[in-house]
């Protein structure tokens, strides 16, 4: 097995580029029936699945569930808003690194300014907006940290068996991004505790004691 890991470095900095955003001016002012809703959804966000044409953003199932779970608002009369779509796609990020309960505790305070008037201060478009503008800010970092853990994996395992050499380098470059993944899990987790003891300090019993 042969691996050039410059190409691969290139190839992963080209998707990263092409990781699609959705402005805050894409999103219908409208409110949308689900189907609606599901194509939106489909249409600007199908190039983050896995296996794009395949894998569904989101379903109506899992739509559903959302609200059982009071992460999402119930529609109005079977329509969804703009301030549904926003918290759609938070949850949409979320719900790949995060539990149903962590991602409750964390959006909360969004859920409070839910269909706040525009008149007023701190919408959810003001939100989604501040956070997309900060996400932007982080790829040039981000990309740089992607080429610093090729580099080390490309100079990893120099005594290894020839024909196991470009494995095992490739294994060392995805430890390090899932290590990074998993510190960064870590302290997420860490930060979701403090904010739900702030908001009910009585202690949590872990199921089964």
């Amino acid at each position: 097995m042969t691996i050039d890991m410059e190409n691969l470095v290139e190839s992963i900095m080209e998707s990263l580029e092409r990781i699609p955003d959705i402005p805050l001016s894409d999103i219908p002012g409208i409110d949308l029936y689900m189907d609606q809703l599901t194509t939106f959804m489909d249409e600007k966000l199908a190039h983050t699945t896995r296996y794009p044409g395949e894998d569904k953003v989101l379903t109506k199932t899992m739509i559903n569930n959302y609200a059982k779970n009071d992460l999402l608002p119930p529609p109005v009369r079977k329509k969804y808003s703009k301030d549904h779509l926003i918290l759609l796609i938070f949850i949409y990020y979320y719900k790949n690194i995060l539990s149903i309960n962590d991602i409750q505790a964390l959006i909360e305070p969004l859920k409070k300014r839910f269909h706040i008037s525009d008149t007023e201060e701190l919408t959810l478009s003001d939100i989604y907006t501040e956070i997309c503008t900060l996400e932007k800010s982080l790829l040039d970092p981000i990309q740089e940290d992607i080429r610093i853990k090729a580099d080390k994996a490309e100079h990893s395992f120099a005594d290894a068996p020839e024909e196991y050499r470009d494995r095992m380098k490739l294994f060392s470059f995805i430890s390090m991004l899932s290590y990074d993944v998993y510190i960064k899990k870590l302290l997420i987790e860490k930060l979701i505790d403090g904010f739900r003891e702030e908001q009910d300090p009585k202690p949590r019993r872990r199921k089964g004691n």
